[in-house]
């Protein structure tokens, strides 16, 4: 073989069997955007867990020519086509998800102070306004509900509903989600000490009352009656939620609840992540809506935050013993972050004011709440 047919092959192969003749400037957007998501979970360490595997996913799927979304010549899945086909399409990983979240979950606060679950619904209120703004742009009624759901700040939910009502905004929703639920600590405080004076930020609670065992053992059980009849269409969320509860109170299979936890969440977070981030390729996430998500996405959290924060304003007005406020910013389900940004905002109105057992009710309320209203959503429009 001559220099020139060897030459000539060479170009041959690079013409027809790389990506490099073949990508688009949209594609190097988007390998950017991956590579700045995987910036912000490992040097900024925003929700790594999740932010990691989404940003390489987006990455990587952004090449061309890469046999990972499509389906094979005899219409098998490539690799993440098959991780988001029979785990998010199915609606497996969600409720996987959902049941070790479950089993990681300390009911007692909200046992303790069960009028917290009032905080957690009201929190849900940039959930309804956003559903309702979005149709002002031109989103579909399913879109708007997909969108309207990431203000609860709980990821799988997001993904659970979008995947069931607008599949083809799955990328755009989770990522706005899982962003904002990273930011929580950026976000939430300015509202909080807008929504505050420094008097009602300094309000004490009482010691929470011991929750016996029983109690706990009760709770989940009770809960998934009353959840499953009002609203049957969030059952697969719900029940795997109170079934890992379960497991963790009962006390009697403590290695099915240490893997749920620990082994069996970290796997499906792997292929989560890979599915969702695998979604966002050039030609379908940069276009308008996904880029609109996003701002909705931040206007919806924000008025989750105040709807939680007025909740407990309304509810002092009757209350003999008041609510701090600031606890019901944890109303939104960033568990446990938000708990957190409400106990760190009170230490800094007084060191002694402890209210992070507190904010815990509100906290695990708003997972409740934001499950609910994916419920609604999905009865009305499915």
């Amino acid at each position: 073989m001559s220099w020139d047919q060897v030459l000539e092959l060479l170009k041959n192969i690079v013409l027809t069997q790389t990506g490099i003749p073949s990508i688009t400037f949209k594609e190097i957007i988007m390998i950017c955007v991956g590579l700045f998501f995987l910036y912000l979970a490992i040097a900024k360490e925003y929700e790594p867990l999740l932010l990691m595997p989404i940003g390489f996913g987006i990455f990587l799927v952004n090449f061309p020519l890469t046999p990972l979304m499509g389906y094979t010549e005899h219409g098998n899945p490539e690799l993440i086509r098959a991780f988001y086909k029979y785990g998010i399409e199915w609606e497996i990983i969600p409720c996987v998800i959902f049941l070790g979240l479950g089993a990681m979950t300390d009911f007692g606060p909200l046992i303790a102070n069960p009028k917290t679950l009032i905080i957690g619904a009201g929190a849900q209120l940039g959930v309804f306004i956003t559903y309702i703004g979005t149709l002002f742009f031109g989103f579909t009624l399913k879109e708007a509900a997909s969108v309207g759901i990431i203000g609860g700040a709980d990821g799988p939910t997001t993904i659970y509903l979008t995947a069931k009502l607008a599949p083809h905004l799955l990328g755009a929703n989770a990522l706005a989600a899982y962003s904002y639920m990273a930011m929580v600590p950026l976000i939430q405080p300015p509202i909080m000490r807008l929504m505050t004076t420094i008097d009602q930020r300094k309000i004490k609670m009482r010691q929470l009352r011991d929750v016996s065992q029983r109690e706990k053992l009760l709770f989940p059980l009770i809960a998934t009656v009353l959840i499953v009849l009002l609203i049957p269409a969030v059952a697969p969320l719900m029940g795997m939620f109170m079934f890992g509860n379960l497991m963790r109170e009962c006390g009697v299979v403590k290695r099915l609840s240490d893997t749920a936890q620990n082994a069996l969440m970290n796997i499906v977070t792997i292929f989560l992540g890979l599915s969702v981030g695998a979604t966002m390729q050039a030609n379908t996430f940069l276009t308008w809506k996904p880029l609109f998500i996003f701002t909705f996405g931040l206007f919806d959290f924000v008025v989750c935050t105040f709807g939680g924060i007025l909740t407990v304003h309304i509810m002092n007005l009757f209350l003999k013993e008041k609510i701090n406020p600031l606890i019901g910013s944890a109303g939104v389900s960033a568990v446990p972050m938000s708990a957190r940004v409400s106990h760190v905002e009170g230490l800094k109105a007084d060191k002694d004011n402890w209210l992070i057992m507190h904010a815990m009710g509100p906290n695990l309320a708003g997972v409740i709440g934001s499950a609910a209203a994916a419920g609604m959503f999905i009865a009305m429009f499915n």
